[in-house]
């Protein structure tokens, strides 16, 4: 299923090596000179993404064969833009807090555009840029961020394996089992311990 519709993938879904200034998180925080990480980077990196039709995504059947594929059985659609978000930029400041979840974070973008910001397996940030038709999943275990870019705007698709669960886990939680085992998957595929928190 992860090799399956990748097409045109790269134009809505792109990822860059992040500066270190302390800006607005909304702005892209490209490196000078711009550092474009290929896609099957975040692959390694345990990350998968599709492009969808989200023109048309009820009757998408792509869509139906990845959540029959990957048993996603919960599905709910957020809008996250000032006028529909109470406590908007309160609750941009949460999404932008380093976590992890103890299952899959998915979102597929039905409008609008967003940054997922992860790390590699050196602790650095790399900027993932979703737009429109993009899927991604984002491993348990992963430490990450979310924000909107400088459109303030995203309607996301949120699915799930069964009942939600939404606890994120502000780093450092790198005992929880979760953890471990992401940890474990990057140094079996020949990354480092420098994903452990510092």
């Amino acid at each position: 299923m992860e090799g399956q519709f990748q097409d045109g993938k790269e134009e809505v879904i792109q990822a860059w090596y992040m500066d270190d200034s302390e800006e607005d998180q909304r702005l892209p925080h490209h490196r000078e000179p711009k550092e474009f990480i290929p896609l099957d980077k975040l692959s390694e990196l345990g990350i998968l993404s599709w492009r969808l039709n989200a023109d048309d995504w009820e009757n998408d059947e792509k869509l139906k064969k990845i959540r029959e594929a990957r048993g996603y059985s919960y599905m709910d659609i957020c809008d996250v833009c000032p006028e529909k978000l109470p406590n908007y930029e309160a609750k941009i400041k949460n999404f932008f807090e380093e976590h992890l979840r103890t299952d899959e974070e998915i979102r597929y973008c039905l409008e609008g555009s967003g940054y997922f910001d992860v790390r590699d397996e050196n602790d650095q940030w790399i900027r993932v840029a979703v737009k429109k038709g993009g899927m991604i999943v984002l491993p348990a275990g992963m430490y990450h961020r979310f924000t909107l870019d400088t459109d303030n705007y995203i309607k996301a698709m949120r699915l799930f394996v069964g009942e939600p669960v939404w606890t994120p886990y502000n780093r450092p939680h790198d005992h929880l089992p979760a953890r471990k085992e992401y940890v474990e998957k990057i140094i079996n595929r020949g990354g480092n311990q420098a994903v452990e928190a510092r």
